[in-house]
């Protein structure tokens, strides 16, 4: 019963309600900024090379953070399971997502700069409920929002990626009923050391692990379309061809390629959803636009890097795409067809990097929302007993039901995905003018500082005035 009631809804709201809401908030921010995420690309990797301008996190840490999230199973099995049941076409439509959905999250992530506020450790923190209830004056939406957040990351995401990393296991000669037990309590023992040393510990462990996971990842894609140079023609072509097929499209719209790439890359970039400003807003910067040019990195670093590694990885090794290969199978059986028993051990390796920081990204966003709720810095007995919580629900995710974990993230998510992008198309005219004041001040060879009075801000924000 609870299965096909999250079915139903999930369905619902993927089919007629985001994919459209999705597209149209990434091109109305696309057009309204003039294409921030193309004409100021550079200037973001630039912004990543300065250091913290106070006692909190730096640019680059911030966006380990949020990438540390966007880059987790979702790249993996979530690619796998869009080409097995929407065919090659969806790679396509996950990069149209990335591509309009970096403009969103140039939005959501300077509105969380331009509203975050002062923590008790010297730092700050943010995100959608905060700008929600500062900017829209609405503390019952931003409460709504927080709830449907924990709900979404530390519940729903955190099962998703320990179930993914115990189905890494299911191909291996030693798999039993007792390896999900073993390793959801490995995992989550883990996480709990992680999540007990604070946000401080979060981030450099994810400043660490994000870039060589990635790295390893792509150079591993990369050696698999150098051996099977000759397939890639027909594998590009196949992308194309099959994203277009509308009459395939329409005829049956939620298993289309079209369905599953948006679907899919939304599950794994989160551009708009609101996840990734609760990073953004930690981040020590001069002026809340760098942190938003940081996070359209994160973004294209996500879909347009990881995301494409792992569809070619898999498209140009020869193995077809079959519903029962469906999530991290695939991918195995695509690296072990050419690389051997090595193909299987990296994808479980790279797995069960991805998961773990998937968790402690995810788990960086709820705590700061916890206090959001609690109104105040959290106790260390509250803090204790939540760090524990999201430790005992990683375990649980290891014995999950595949189908009703993922359906339970998706419906979760699309929520939050419904109240963050009705409140920052709301807010958009407050980044429009940062925007504008940062590439004043850069005209005149300046390093942007921001004063919110400049921008008619005046006494509605506490950190920048």
């Amino acid at each position: 019963m609870l299965g096909t009631v999250i079915g139903t809804l999930n369905n619902w709201l993927y089919t007629y309600i985001l994919v459209i809401l999705l597209i149209a908030a990434g091109l109305y921010f696309s057009i309204r900024t003039r294409f921030v995420q193309f004409r100021l690309f550079g200037e973001a990797f630039r912004v990543l090379r300065e250091k913290s301008h106070g006692d909190g996190v730096s640019s680059f840490q911030a966006l380990m953070i949020s990438t540390a999230s966007r880059v987790g199973t979702g790249n993996i099995a979530g690619v796998s399971i869009a080409i097995c049941l929407g065919g090659t076409g969806a790679v396509f439509w996950m990069w149209v997502v990335a591509l309009l959905g970096s403009a969103s999250a140039f939005v959501e992530s300077t509105l969380a700069q331009i509203y975050k506020v002062r923590d008790g450790q010297g730092g700050s923190r943010g995100g959608p409920a905060y700008y929600i209830e500062q900017g829209l004056g609405n503390r019952k939406l931003a409460a709504a929002f927080s709830v449907f957040l924990i709900l979404t990351y530390m519940v729903g995401f955190n099962m998703v990626a320990s179930y993914n990393l115990v189905d890494a296991f299911s191909g291996y000669g030693f798999f039993s009923a007792k390896v999900p037990y073993v390793v959801g309590g490995v995992l989550a023992a883990v996480t709990a050391v992680c999540v007990f040393g604070g946000g401080k510990r979060l981030s450099k462990v994810t400043e660490i692990l994000v870039p060589v996971m990635g790295g390893l990842y792509v150079l591993v894609a990369l050696g698999m379309i150098l051996l099977h140079i000759r397939l890639l023609p027909g594998v590009v072509a196949s992308i194309f061809q099959n994203a277009f097929d509308f009459r395939a499209i329409f005829a049956g719209f939620t298993g289309s390629a079209m369905m599953y790439g948006i679907k899919r890359g939304l599950f794994s970039n989160e551009a708009g959803v609101g996840s990734a400003p609760n990073a953004a807003a930690a981040a020590s910067v001069s002026h809340p636009v760098k942190q938003g040019l940081a996070q359209v990195l994160s973004v294209f670093l996500d879909t347009m890097v990881i995301c494409s590694a792992t569809a070619f990885l898999c498209l140009c090794s020869g193995v077809e795409p079959d519903a029962a290969l469906k999530g991290v199978p695939y991918v195995q059986a695509a690296l072990s067809g050419t690389f051997g028993p090595f193909g299987n051990w990296f994808i479980t390796g790279a797995t069960l990097l991805f998961a773990f920081t998937t968790i402690l990204g995810n788990y960086y966003y709820c705590e700061s929302n916890l206090q959001y709720l609690l109104r105040r810095d959290a106790k260390r007995g509250e803090l204790t007993a939540f760090r524990l919580a999201a430790a005992l629900i990683v375990f649980l995710g290891a014995q999950m039901d595949f189908s009703l974990v993922w359906d339970t993230a998706d419906v979760t998510m699309g929520m939050m995905a419904l109240i963050n992008l009705s409140a920052i198309l709301l807010l958009a005219k407050p980044v429009l003018l940062a925007l504008e004041d940062y590439l004043r001040q850069k005209a005149l060879d300046r390093d942007p500082v921001f004063r919110a009075a400049e921008i008619g801000l005046r006494g509605r924000t506490e950190f920048w005035n």
